[in-house]
């Protein structure tokens, strides 16, 4: 069994920066691709970034290109999420996710349904 936890979330204004943290406990975390996924009321749960296990490979849902950025450190059994340039529409809250199953070092998914393990998610406000 893996326990991930997040934190770092909180009330930013619009073009703030804030920079989440994931700490795994638990099992092999360095094998697992990693992802964040967000919910904001009333929605369904969405793709916000992923990663493979060696960090080889990145992935970003288009809104947020170029703003967020998703890196890991095995040693630490941590995964980030740094997102800058915040707008309202980033409110939410965020998950980490864990990929438990074997995959090469380039592979990571953009799927919910994929990820075996879950955080119990932080708030982002965004207020404009």
């Amino acid at each position: 069994q893996v326990q991930l936890v997040e934190s770092g979330g909180g009330l930013v204004q619009a073009g703030g920066s804030l920079r989440l943290s994931c700490v795994a406990f638990g099992r092999t975390f360095s094998r697992y691709a990693m992802g964040w996924f967000r919910q904001a009321p009333g929605k369904e749960r969405e793709f916000v970034a992923a990663i493979s296990w060696s960090s080889d490979m990145t992935d970003y849902e288009n809104s947020v290109k170029g703003r967020f950025t998703i890196s890991r450190d095995n040693a630490k059994n941590t995964v980030w999420l740094q997102m800058n340039s915040l707008k309202p529409e980033d409110t939410a809250v965020y998950y980490c996710a864990g990929d438990a199953a074997y995959h090469s070092g380039t592979y990571y998914s953009t799927v919910a349904s994929e990820y075996d393990y879950w955080g119990p998610g932080t708030q982002v406000t965004v207020s404009s």
